[in-house]
């Protein structure tokens, strides 16, 4: 069985949101910053004329945070969410949204079978990428969904390169993160997860160095204010033109 790099097997990943589906909204709603900190990454994808004609991919869309972001930024783009989770793509389509906005069940390997094709004006994909078994191959596929010059976005956590951010990241998992999410589900399967697979995870400078790899022609990132300054980060990556 795959295994990403938290070693949580792959695919128990979306069955463990289905658990926390009904309460996530909550969870993350108590994070300072939580939704700004997405706006912000879709902000910095600098989508031209609101999205106006253009197409663009949600990946990982969760409960549909990540979504709203994307349709701030690009108020008038067509915009394709997608989530591996049954539990919480029922969450996000429960809300409303304008017809431009599609949800679709699929784990995101898997894009091509659900009857989602390329290509994309943009893609946003927020904290997904460590929840993959082949995050390299993931970044491959995304490059080739992508029209010449177009961006990805990665809204990721990232505290390799920080003794600080890797301090206060599992701190505030066991202080508090965990804790909640117990409380609230008497499971905290996931929150136990969050917390190892970002300790493992890419640094900045190797997730900037893992995008070219992937043959991105460029990729850089900025982290966000407040207290997940160093800890959460937009990575941009251009396709080649």
């Amino acid at each position: 069985m795959s295994m990403n790099s938290s070693g949580l097997p792959r695919a128990v990943v979306p069955s463990t949101f289905d658990v926390e589906a009904p309460s996530y909204d909550r969870l993350v709603g108590a994070n300072p910053g939580y939704h700004e900190h997405l706006r912000i990454s879709a902000r910095r994808m600098r989508i031209p004329n609101g999205g106006k004609g253009l197409r663009l991919l949600d990946a990982g869309c969760g409960t549909g945070a990540s979504t709203a972001a994307l349709l701030d930024a690009a108020p008038e783009a067509e915009i394709v969410a997608v989530d591996a989770s049954a539990g919480m793509l029922a969450q996000a389509a429960a809300k409303s949204w304008p017809e431009t906005v599609t949800f679709v069940h699929t784990p995101i390997e898997d894009l091509a079978a659900a009857g989602v094709d390329g290509p994309f004006d943009g893609i946003l994909a927020a904290y997904l990428l460590r929840n993959l078994a082949d995050p390299d191959a993931q970044l491959r596929r995304f490059r080739a969904l992508l029209r010449p010059g177009a961006t990805l976005a990665l809204h990721e956590y990232s505290v390799a390169d920080s003794k600080l951010a890797t301090a206060v990241w599992n701190a505030v998992c066991a202080g508090i993160i965990i804790p909640m999410g117990w409380y609230q589900t008497r499971d905290a399967t996931l929150y136990r997860h969050l917390r190892r697979s970002v300790a493992t995870f890419d640094g900045a400078s190797a997730l900037r160095k893992r995008l070219i790899d992937a043959g991105f022609a460029s990729a850089v990132s900025e982290t966000v204010p407040g207290w997940q300054r160093d800890i959460v980060h937009t990575f941009l990556a251009d396709a080649p033109r």
